[in-house]
């Protein structure tokens, strides 16, 4: 049973990614930007503003393109 088990490999996200998923949000959106990490991955819906919340699992199989912020200093 334990060789049936992958190892995940987390993609690292920080808060302020914009990122694109496949499907739209109901209000035709699909632009999103992350605004909270942990084991659930908060989403920001750029054109409505509606949160929601799902693991990276699902994010990572959603996803279609990701941009990462630029670090300022």
């Amino acid at each position: 049973m334990a060789d049936s088990v992958r190892p995940t490999v987390l993609t690292p996200y920080s808060v302020g990614d914009r990122i694109t998923l496949k499907k739209a949000h109901a209000c035709g959106g699909l632009e999103w930007e992350v605004y909270r990490i942990g084991a659930d991955l908060g989403l920001l819906c750029l054109v409505c503003g509606r949160r929601i919340m799902l693991s990276r699992r699902n994010v990572a199989r959603r996803i279609r393109k990701r941009v990462e912020t630029p670090d300022v200093k």
